[in-house]
């Protein structure tokens, strides 16, 4: 089987940020399948394309990559732009990637993975001109989660990414979605429910593991003796990371000077995060700056004595955050403010907490309750670390999505979900 992928995004180990296309084009090609991925070669450091080139083609562990000059690779830069701009950068990509795409050989199935949604109209496009199936994969249900966090407001913006929403839908032949929230937004458009499946992220086993050896990273933290909590990901509007930081500045009012408080990335909200630790004169916040591959990530995951997971208040909770999923395979407490199912999960496996998350002191009581009861974190850590291998080992996801794919090809035409 002939796949052509299509993700934005697109990153090996080599990257900081999610391997989850990577990871699963990797499983396929090893299934015996041939991928071809496409993705933006701007502001990209594996597969730049050269000033003046539409395109560059490369080999990447048995992957076909093909990286056009457009949009951008490093979804951080994104965090620190505004919101027409990103999505005149969506567009463009989108545009540039069902140009190119037609020029590809003809594969047997599309599958085209969000965000962002315009990568879903290229989906569409390509699977039209080579008529084979379309596979659309929701990572975030557009526009509800930037509307519920209050990073879209605009009711035309709204509308206009709702009906390109239905669209996209309404044409894919299936769809994966990486929560049963996203399922049940994708539902409420009016996607029969066996055309959708839930492919949760996934857990890194073998790069995030609870006997790595994260002193050397504890060390240039500067960490020393103290208890440490670490959060690793974007720094963006989404994450709400001004919730840890009040976190700090309640236990620096307790005189908890044996926690300390981890944020490792980079993002638009950085600089604004570090002004108001600056400015509540904490000490017992960190910031970690970005490092050069995941390998060195895990690494400070090891270093650390638990994992927080933090997103912005909101009304709906449909979120499928690859650093959880990580933290559960480094056998670390999850320490999360994400109720529904993400809460559900960490409280039901007896993994970490969930923390209120209008309640910052919450973060800090829970902190404060790891810190002193190492037993209780080592328990919780095999416990994270069991689940990760039980329900997200990243191989069973990816033996779930072939399957996903091969019964969609299977069929030998393209045909849609059709509401």
């Amino acid at each position: 089987m002939h796949i052509l992928y299509l993700h934005q995004y697109f990153v090996t180990r080599k990257g900081t940020t999610g391997t989850r296309s990577y990871e699963f084009a990797r499983h396929l090609v090893r299934q015996g399948h041939q991928v071809t991925m496409m993705t933006s070669g701007l502001d990209n450091d594996e597969f730049p394309v050269p000033s003046g080139q539409e395109r560059i083609e490369a080999m990447c562990d048995g992957i076909r990559v093909v990286a056009v000059a457009a949009g951008y690779n490093d979804p951080g830069k994104g965090t620190g732009m505004g919101g027409a701009r990103r999505m005149l950068e969506f567009g463009r990509f989108a545009r540039k990637v069902a140009q190119l795409g037609r020029s590809e050989p003809r594969p047997d199935i599309v599958f085209a993975t969000h965000t962002p949604l315009q990568i879903g109209l290229a989906g569409m496009k390509l699977s039209r001109h080579f008529d084979v199936p379309f596979v659309f994969e929701v990572r975030d249900l557009w526009p509800e989660g930037m509307a519920n966090v209050g990073a879209l407001t605009n009711p035309l913006a709204i509308w206009y990414l709702r009906r390109m929403a239905r669209k996209i839908y309404r044409a894919a032949d299936h769809i994966v979605a990486l929560s049963p929230g996203m399922k049940q937004g994708i539902l409420r458009y009016g996607i029969a429910d066996q055309c959708v499946t839930v492919i949760t992220n996934g857990s890194d086993m073998d790069l995030f593991r609870p006997d790595l050896d994260g002193s050397a990273s504890r060390q240039r933290l500067g960490l020393g003796d103290r208890f440490a909590a670490v959060y690793f990901g974007a720094l963006g509007y989404n994450n709400g990371l001004g919730y840890a930081i009040e976190a700090a500045r309640v236990l620096k009012e307790r005189k908890r000077d044996d926690i300390v408080i981890v944020l490792h990335g980079g993002g638009g909200k950085r600089d604004e995060l570090q002004a108001l630790a600056a400015r509540y004169g904490l000490d017992n916040v960190v910031f970690s700056d970005l490092v050069p591959d995941k390998a060195e990530v895990a690494r400070i995951v090891a270093g650390c004595n638990a994992c927080m997971t933090i997103y912005r208040a909101t009304k709906e909770h449909s979120w499928s955050p690859n650093k959880m999923f990580d933290a559960l395979a480094a056998g670390r407490p999850v320490l999360i403010n994400v109720p529904g199912w993400l809460g559900e999960t960490i409280e039901n496996n007896g993994c970490g907490r969930y923390v209120d998350c209008h309640r910052p002191e919450a973060l800090a009581d829970a902190l404060e309750e790891l810190s002193g009861d190492p037993e209780l974190c080592r328990q919780m850590g095999q416990n994270a670390r069991a689940l990760a291998q039980r329900d997200f080992a990243r191989d069973k996801l990816a033996s779930r999505l072939e399957t996903v794919l091969q019964d969609v090809a299977a069929k030998g035409e393209h045909d849609s979900t059709g509401g």
